[in-house]
């Protein structure tokens, strides 16, 4: 494939991260900001700084890899002719942004068709730091420094600080195997959207669980958490790439403790 090269691609995701920045932060935390909701029953919101962000990182692709496939949770798919796609969550956590937490944040996938993300990004615009892992990357970057990502040694699930977005997870089923995950756990957290792989990756916290996710939802987080180390896969020890049922950790320890207790309650 034509210009595959780890900087080239890394300087396309980093423009695109640059680009989504820009559009996104005039929006947040104002009060006249319109959330729409693609719902007809729920609240699944997007806004205008949804659409521009993704707005723009696909006129940089348009320029920088035209060959390339792009799917994107706003605008959808278009097809490519390289073998690889870009996969593009302009906001995740959009819930998150427009309550003013500084949780949610911009996805970016390199994805090598029906073999996952080569490259991934989470980047969190209004603090200020980016992660990034694949090709031989594994960093991180920020107002307070830089430096590598790598994943800390947590081994046994009593020891394990454990995320996810939502107390009720996904169906009555998936929430029921979580919080049998949870309750064995050090220490259960909520609501940090991307953000909390970005820990995960960084070594600050251990085991992330969700499910109903879509493509663009993981393939970034994906990519950075493997690239620093962890362990990711859906909730059988298969690939995730394509979202549902999601568990990442930090060892395959403790992958494989989260990942027994989930197989064990889903299956009842």
């Amino acid at each position: 494939m034509p210009n595959l090269l780890p900087d080239y691609i890394l300087n396309t995701a980093h423009a695109m991260a640059d680009a989504a920045r820009a559009v996104i932060l005039p929006y947040f935390r104002r009060h006249d900001l319109v959330a729409d909701n693609k719902l007809a029953s729920g609240f699944d919101p997007v806004t205008e700084a949804d659409r521009a962000a993704e707005k723009a990182m696909r006129e940089i692709l348009a320029n920088a890899r035209p060959e390339d496939g792009i799917l994107g949770e706003e605008f959808g798919e278009i097809a490519g002719q390289s073998g690889y796609r870009w996969v593009l969550d302009p906001i995740d956590g959009t819930r998150g942004f427009i309550s003013g937490t500084p949780t949610w944040g911009v996805l970016i996938a390199l994805e090598q068709m029906d073999h996952g993300p080569v490259l991934g990004m989470i980047d969190q615009p209004y603090i200020g730091e980016r992660f990034w892992g694949g090709l031989g990357f594994a960093q991180m970057s920020g107002p307070h420094g830089n430096g590598a990502l790598q994943v800390r040694g947590t081994k046994s699930l009593c020891d394990a600080t454990i995320f996810t977005t939502f107390p009720e997870v996904g169906s009555a089923l998936e929430a029921r195997a979580f919080h049998a995950v949870a309750e064995r756990a050090r220490l259960t957290r909520y609501g940090m959207d991307c953000y909390a792989y970005a820990l995960l990756a960084a070594g600050q916290i251990d085991l992330v669980i969700e499910a109903g996710l879509n493509a663009y939802d993981i393939q970034g987080p994906i990519a950075v958490i493997q690239a620093a180390g962890g362990v990711i896969t859906d909730w059988t020890g298969g690939a995730a790439h394509m979202g549902g049922r999601v568990v990442a950790a930090a060892t395959p320890e403790l992958h494989a403790e989260a990942l027994s207790i989930l197989k064990e309650v889903t299956q009842e």
